[in-house]
């Protein structure tokens, strides 16, 4: 506990634009209001000069359960959206954050930059084979991550 009394300060977020991510930023953004805790909105995004065949065939093989962004511009304007929607849901602090790099590292990293003791994320591609064959990010993030994780039922 922080000194204000509130289990904490500092919660991470991560997005990639899709109604599943921000449910999860939703619930994030009660949380830090709640707590009084500042909310940092991290979307990982790949530059536009990625090889666009090696690009296709992520997507293809992953279909809706591709998480990437391309483009910084793209990824600028998902987190300003989640900002929002995270302040309408009850955060007072937001810093919004795009990033390049791909999500699990990305998340992670912001988790250490900022000290955070909290990442939120959705569990959307936790279910199903390509999951279990190909891990995922609410998966992967869980397991590496060095603070608390809440995963948000976003799905279904």
């Amino acid at each position: 506990m922080s000194e204000s009394g509130t289990p904490y300060r500092t919660v991470v977020v991560g997005t990639d634009g899709s109604e599943s991510s921000l449910r999860a930023v939703a619930r994030a953004g009660a949380l830090a209001g709640a707590c009084g805790a500042t909310l940092v909105i991290a979307c990982a995004y790949l530059p536009t000069e990625q090889d666009d065949r090696e690009l296709a065939q992520a997507q293809d093989a992953l279909r809706d359960e591709a998480y990437q962004v391309v483009g910084s511009h793209p990824a600028e304007e998902t987190v300003r959206t989640a900002g929002e929607r995270a302040a309408a849901a009850g955060a007072e602090k937001v810093r919004t954050l795009a990033v390049m790099g791909s999500p699990v590292e990305t998340l992670l990293d912001v988790v250490k930059r900022e000290d955070a003791d909290l990442l939120v994320i959705g569990n959307r591609g936790l279910n199903g084979i390509k999951g279990r064959l190909l891990g995922s990010v609410p998966a992967d993030a869980t397991r590496r991550s060095q603070c608390d994780v809440l995963i948000v039922h976003t799905t279904g």
